[in-house]
């Protein structure tokens, strides 16, 4: 199927699969459906995490990141940390300077979603737009893709993202996390 993740067996998932942040096993859920998707394709070679820790909401990617520096796994690359975030204002400038032609890229970003939906993780095969949420015309960029709906969107996102709860984007990027910790470890 052109638009399913293939998985080792020659079987297919949907393009993109979700768990949520209430699942008591999101993690192992999550963890558990990137080794099928390594088994199957390359691994990131650099997980690339979005966002800024000046909005609570967009505060995932660099959460993220800075837990993976933390992990220090085995020939993969981290750019988008608390201490060095990469967001819409220097995005482009870290796109060049990753020279990112010979890597294989996981993107990580927060999103705005429908209030069903918050709470969702979703990996998926592709790029990804960040900051389209809050209409920022930025580069795609990913081979893979994992984002969170931490808010509502579709009325004033920026200052939805300023209001989001800090405990639901926490609780989101420690599984995703934890998730890359295990699913790329030994």
């Amino acid at each position: 199927m052109a638009d399913s993740l293939p998985l080792s067996r020659g079987a297919a998932m949907p393009a993109e699969q979700r768990v949520h942040m209430n699942d008591p096993d999101a993690a192992a859920t999550l963890a558990g459906l990137l080794r099928r998707l390594w088994a199957a394709l390359r691994p990131p070679t650099l997980i690339l995490c979005i966002g800024t820790d000046r909005s609570t909401g967009d505060a995932l990617g660099p959460l993220v990141g800075s837990r993976l520096m933390r992990a220090h796994l085995p020939g993969i690359r981290i750019a988008g940390t608390l201490d060095h975030p990469v967001h819409a204002a220097n995005l482009p400038g870290a796109l060049r300077e990753l020279r990112l032609t010979e890597a294989t890229v996981l993107a990580v970003d927060a999103c705005l979603g429908r209030l069903e939906t918050i709470g969702t993780i979703s990996l998926g095969r592709g790029a990804i737009r960040p900051g389209a949420g809050v209409n920022k015309s930025l580069p795609a960029v990913g081979d893979y893709h994992i984002t969170a709906t931490v808010n509502v969107g579709g009325f004033m996102e920026y200052f939805v993202l300023q209001n989001t709860r800090l405990a639901v984007v926490m609780k989101m990027a420690d599984i995703i996390a934890d998730a890359l910790i295990e699913s790329l470890s030994g």
